[in-house]
């Protein structure tokens, strides 16, 4: 630890943190004050005393309120980490007194069957694991995952991730290959020609996502490429819910979705996947932790490899790993 940054632990107070996060969310002394129950005055104290601590100007004051400055935005961004982070030790330490043995703070999207069998298999590994599941979009996921609030994520490596500004503060720890399929849960239609393509479903019934999806814009370019314009689905949803019963319930229906949410389907039954050429590659999954220096709790390498086993994914290479040259061989 430098003289610096002991000179912030000695000086520096939860109480500073909790502030520095108030006023980046709020943008005004006033509301800052109320959130945090305390006076104007006893706040302007303390922010003088939080810029004192940095020795630099955390934000700029104007007619409009209070805006972090570039300095400001990373030192609410960690104090806001430092405080999820104290956030999961209480819950950590509740959950050992009641008798877990570890503590997995997990994102993924509402649909996937690797999550549930990786689960599954992490809970027979280490019977006393205890996992909270945190559903909902990847980008809205990784940014909880960064802020502290969980411990990993199981998503979709999308173009919007790779060309963010995210991407080298986080680590993927494996990777699992995605394509579209496609489901019924009646008759598959007559093949053409000995195979199935996307054309020959051209004036099918279909059952997709909406416009703003990966899903749909893979959907649009699989038709697009064997030269036939995309059909208008009949039905547009995002819910798997509601995508399983509707299958289902209409034997006609066609649906595109990820091969997770197919292989999620298909295991519940009455509903068949098409085989229809060519593939369609959909950006791949990875399971992402931040990168950082602090050690890796035992549960998050263990549900890595849980995930690995049921997906069957083969474990990455040990760093530093010298490899074989032909000379070595025998």
């Amino acid at each position: 630890m430098d003289s610096r940054t002991d000179h912030l632990v000695r000086k520096l107070r939860l109480r500073h943190l909790e502030l520095l996060v108030a006023l980046s969310e709020t943008a005004t002394m006033r509301s800052a004050a109320a959130r945090l129950h305390l006076s104007q005055p006893a706040l302007s104290k303390m922010l003088g005393e939080v810029e004192a601590c940095f020795g630099a100007r955390l934000f700029d004051r104007s007619h409009q309120g209070m805006q972090p400055n570039a300095l400001g935005a990373s030192a609410a961004y960690r104090a806001r980490a430092a405080l999820h982070e104290l956030e999961r030790a209480t819950e950590e330490v509740s959950a050992l007194q009641r008798g877990a043995v570890a503590l997995l703070r997990l994102g993924a999207p509402s649909v996937t069957a690797a999550v549930p069998a990786a689960v599954a298999e992490l809970r027979r590994q280490m019977p006393g694991a205890v996992v909270q599941i945190r559903e909902g979009r990847v980008h809205e996921l990784i940014q909880r995952l960064l802020a502290g609030e969980l411990d990993c994520v199981f998503g979709a490596v999308t173009p919007e991730l790779l060309t963010s500004d995210l991407t080298p503060r986080l680590e993927p720890v494996l990777m699992l290959e995605d394509e579209l399929c496609v489901l019924t849960a009646g008759p598959p239609p007559p093949a053409a020609m000995g195979s199935l393509r996307w054309a020959d479903l051209r004036d099918s019934p279909w059952m997709v996502p909406p416009r703003d999806t990966l899903v749909r814009q893979a959907f649009m370019t699989a038709f697009l490429n064997d030269a036939v314009p995309p059909p208008a689905p009949v039905i547009e949803v995002m819910s798997s819910v509601t995508i399983g019963a509707l299958l289902r319930a209409d034997p006609q229906l066609l649906c595109a979705v990820r091969r997770e949410h197919a292989s999620d389907e298909l295991a519940r039954g009455g509903v068949c996947r098409l085989e229809v050429l060519p593939r369609v590659p959909l950006p791949s999954f990875g399971l992402f932790q931040r990168r950082d220096d602090l050690q890796r709790p035992r549960v998050l390498g263990a549900f890595a490899q849980a995930l690995r086993r049921v997906s069957g994914t083969p474990p990455p290479a040990r760093r530093g790993a010298r490899r074989a040259r032909p000379a070595d061989a025998k």
